[in-house]
């Protein structure tokens, strides 16, 4: 089936209608003759909840008016007694147009009655009593007053965008609100989520409006072979066009995917009037504005956007959506240990709330570009799980608790990863408690590292171009080229404002870079004018306050290897511009599957500097390393910039204070296996690994390998007290290392639920073997036993307080397995009689009873001549 022009296609979209698609079958159907807000029916619900509850969960789809509609029925709620209401909105485009909308509700200016704070730019006064922030401004409210004074309601709209800001946001007006305001008023509002267990985190009534939308026919328009986004989507574009009436909306990844269609769409025989539009964060607020309000003089537009238009703004005249299924996001790479734009698959709410922006005002249609086999998570993650988390961590260091409420909390090796690097940046003590620096860098409002960077600049010339290094850090490339020199891009920079346009740079990333300096320097208000040239030098020394982790000295063999401050490795490119400097600071790498990360962008960095604002990290001291060829500890003289060995010398005797650290390290690199195990030991740790994961509420320690190796100081280093070598240490001495691990009531559960021996019907004990699978998971524990010890016996036994059955290996009078199963009863009663045969005639002299249920059971052999 295709689509093609029907008898209810217009003439003039029949002219047009050329290529056919491969439809879907899902509609999205609108109601008729609805309020002018859908959510209007709703208000009273609202407003009735709020006088009641402090906290309420509110479902809107798009276009139903809750962003715009919410807030102003709000204003004269009796609970909010002449208070502001603040209202969070992910995206600056999204916090402007709900403002001005709302301004012109009540025939005001922006700045009066409704006003806004984004990044750079605030629009409010003591009038003011609906204020629209982005996500980072409200923090800095919360962080700065905590009791919100003149505050009484907190709006969370789109949240089902789950933003990291909006999700830490959320946990600090929980916390006001069950420390300090008992009367604050907290609504979350989303379009697409997971209400109902919001609802319970919240412990909050939910509501749900109704959409405004028509019936909007979705198609899919996969790719062909070897075909670019690019290109499929412009031929998306003429179909839209040609068969169908009103603007279209294309929803692309990123700024690149939109200058590039755009260029494509610009050589293309599109219908007459026909512009083309792009919408992005980074677009100057008057194109921005322009974007928003409805063509003047009645031609089509073509809006190429980012999914900034998802939500949140309303694009009047749409009748069409193309929809990539692609979005740029933030994405943690735990190789690396920061998070990265990555350009992912859509959710399966996201594409049905894109879709969904093409029957705002009539039916529509969605042509997706993927194929219609392909399924989509059905809810987007959120951020907190998947992105760096210095800024949350420091945040929290602020906020003086760690013990807030997230619906999702943060992953704990993210988090200790973040407050490991904040305390290089300076920002946390050795405690872990905020420090007066990280307090300055909190204020600038971004970015440790950047913030970091931004308050070690010591003179106006230098917070001008660290200024200039925050924009450039912030942006996207401005050159076309793959040059891995910072230094690059900053003298591009400097050619632009000098009126000179470099060949492989884009003049609109380069303007945006400048506009984004300026508000630094006004931010930290510097009145300095940016240098029109450097040193080689300058940019590193600044740049190794943001990245003082990647700092990277010069391998002494190899030219083109650096080893980095956080103990990895980074390779030149061959044709790399920095070949040759002694040290640098690392702005950008990428982590390889084998071997050493790639660098990616970099600048020098002068010693004599680093050796000034580092002096701490700069030592030298004498230490026990591990020679692998003498398998044997070495005493070393080493120089050290934290972890770049600078030079390193034989250095006498090993000194025992050393030593066990020295053991204990060596055993991390080579691993458990060269411990003095023995097949007890080994049982015994199997034991205690399966009976926590058989009772997890016993709370046994893990004494996984992986687990081990990760604890090694905590139990392995005491014992190595005294030793210079590894086999120094004995098998008894292992065996008390690891069972200290457990205290006395562990080891006496340990004895009772999972014993080591059994005792069975013939009177005799016999040893039961634990094992773990390849990963660390527990087997089903053995029991390997002679058929007749068991006679007599009805179900197999069990450990584990009853829970896990043993698998019964059955032997032979001469040992040799005659049955495998975890089911005696089934055993005795179907299997036997076959085995009692087989076996009668082989092994005469032990007993083959035809009753095994009433039998003696026996170890021994009959009695010769019975």
């Amino acid at each position: 089936m295709s689509i093609s022009c029907t008898e209810s296609t217009s003439t003039s979209e029949r002219r047009h209608c050329r290529q056919a698609v491969t439809p879907g079958s899902r509609f999205y159907n609108g109601a008729v003759g609805t309020p002018r807000f859908p959510i209007e029916p709703l208000l009273p619900e609202i407003l009735g909840s709020l006088l009641v509850h402090t906290r309420l969960v509110l479902e809107a789809p798009p276009g139903a008016g809750k962003t715009t509609q919410v807030p102003l029925a709000l204003l004269d709620a009796p609970w909010l007694a002449g208070r502001r209401i603040l209202m969070l909105e992910p995206r600056r485009v999204a916090a402007r147009s709900a403002a001005h909308f709302m301004a012109r509700q009540l025939g005001e200016e922006v700045g009066g009655t409704i006003g806004y704070r984004i990044r750079f730019d605030n629009r409010v006064s003591a009038r003011t009593r609906v204020e629209v922030v982005t996500e980072g401004i409200l923090t800095r409210m919360l962080q700065d007053d905590p009791p919100l004074d003149g505050v009484g309601a907190l709006l969370f709209d789109e949240f089902h965008e789950r933003h990291l800001s909006a999700d830490l946001g959320l946990a600090l007006a929980l916390d006001v609100q069950s420390q300090l305001r008992e009367d604050l008023r907290i609504v979350v509002m989303s379009a697409t989520l997971d209400g109902e267990r919001l609802a319970r985190f919240l412990d909050a009534p939910r509501l749900s409006s109704a959409g405004r939308s028509h019936a909007v026919e979705i198609a899919h328009v996969p790719a062909r072979r070897e075909e670019s986004l690019e290109v499929q989507a412009r031929r998306a574009v003429e179909q839209a066009l040609g068969c169908h009436p009103g603007d279209v909306l294309v929803f692309l990844p990123g700024q690149r995917e939109i200058a590039r269609v755009g260029a494509g769409l610009a050589a293309a025989t599109l219908p007459a009037d026909t512009e083309v539009l792009a919408l992005h964060g980074e677009l100057p607020v008057e194109q921005q504005a322009r974007v928003l309000q409805p063509a003047m003089d009645g031609s089509r537009r073509v809006v190429l956007a980012t999914n900034v238009a998802e939500s949140s703004v309303t694009l009047p005249g749409v009748r069409v959506v193309v929809d990539s299924g692609l979005a740029r996001e933030p994405r943690f790479d735990p190789n690396s240990g920061f998070s990265r734009l990555d350009v992912v698959a859509i959710a399966q709410a996201s594409a049905d709330q894109r879709a969904g922006r093409a029957g705002r005002v009539a039916s529509g249609w969605a042509y997706r570009l993927w194929p219609e086999s392909q399924r989509l998570e059905p809810q987007r993650r959120p951020e907190i799980a998947m992105v760096e988390l210095a800024g949350l961590a420091l945040e929290l260091a602020a906020w003086g608790s760690d013990q807030l409420r997230f619906p999702d909390p943060p992953p704990p090796g993210a988090l200790a990863a973040a407050r490991e690097l904040l305390q290089r940046l300076g920002a946390l003590s050795a405690n872990a408690a905020v420090t007066s620096a990280g307090r300055r860098m909190l204020a600038l409002g971004t970015h440790p590292r950047l913030a970091a960077m931004l308050i070690a600049a010591r003179t106006p010339r230098e917070q001008a171009l660290a200024a200039d290094l925050a924009a450039l850090l912030e942006a996207r490339d401005p050159l076309r080229s793959r040059s891995d020199a910072l230094a690059e891009r900053w003298r591009a920079l400097a050619a632009f404002r000098s009126g000179r346009m470099p060949a492989d740079a884009s003049r609109s990333a380069l303007a945006a870079i400048d506009a984004a300096s300026r508000q630094w320097r006004r931010r930290l208000r510097c009145e300095a004018a940016p240098p029109d040239r450097i040193e080689a030098h300058e940019l590193g020394d600044l740049l190794a306050h943001a990245f003082p982790d990647r700092i990277a000295a010069r391998h002494p063999g190899d030219a083109r290897r650096y080893q980095l401050a956080n103990g990895r490795t980074a390779m030149l490119f061959d044709d790399s511009a920095l070949r040759g400097e002694p040290w640098l600071v690392v702005s950008e790498l990428r982590h390889e599957p084998r071997g050493d990360a790639s660098l990616l962008r970099a600048a020098p960095v002068d010693e004599a500097r680093l050796r000034i604002d580092f002096a701490e990290r700069f030592v030298e001291h004498e230490r026990a390393v591990w020679d692998a060829d003498r398998r044997a500890l070495v005493a070393r003289r080493e120089s050290r910039f934290d972890r770049i060995v600078l030079d390193s010398r034989a250095a006498g005797r090993v000194d025992p204070a050393q030593a066990a650290q020295a053991l204990t390290d060596a055993v991390r690199t080579l691993g458990l296996q060269v411990l003095p195990w023995t097949p007890a030991l080994r049982q015994w740790q199997a034991r205690v690994v399966s009976l926590r994961a058989w009772l997890p509420s016993l709370e046994l320690p893990e004494l996984a390998d992986a687990a081990l190796l990760a604890d090694l100081d905590a139990w392995l280093r005491p014992a190595f007290a005294g030793k210079t070598r590894l086999d120094a240490l004995s098998e008894a001495e292992l065996a008390d290392a690891l069972r200290s691990r457990l205290d006395w009531n562990h080891r006496q559960q340990l004895d009772r639920l999972a014993p080591s021996r059994i005792d069975v019907p013939s009177g005799m004990q016999r040893a039961i073997t634990y094992a773990l699978d390849h990963d660390g998971t527990p087997q089903p524990p053995v029991l390997a036993v002679k058929l007749q010890e068991l006679f007599g016996l009805a179900d197999t036994p069990r450990v584990a307080d009853g829970r896990v059955p043993l698998l019964l290996h059955l032997l032979s009078p001469g040992g040799k397995p005659l049955q495998v199963t975890a089911d005696l009863r089934s055993f005795w009663d179907r299997t036997y009689p076959d085995v009692r045969r087989e076996m009668k005639g082989r092994y005469p002299r032990h007993p083959w009873p035809d009753d095994p249920w009433n039998a003696t059971a026996t170890h021994r052999a009959k009695p010769r001549g019975t």
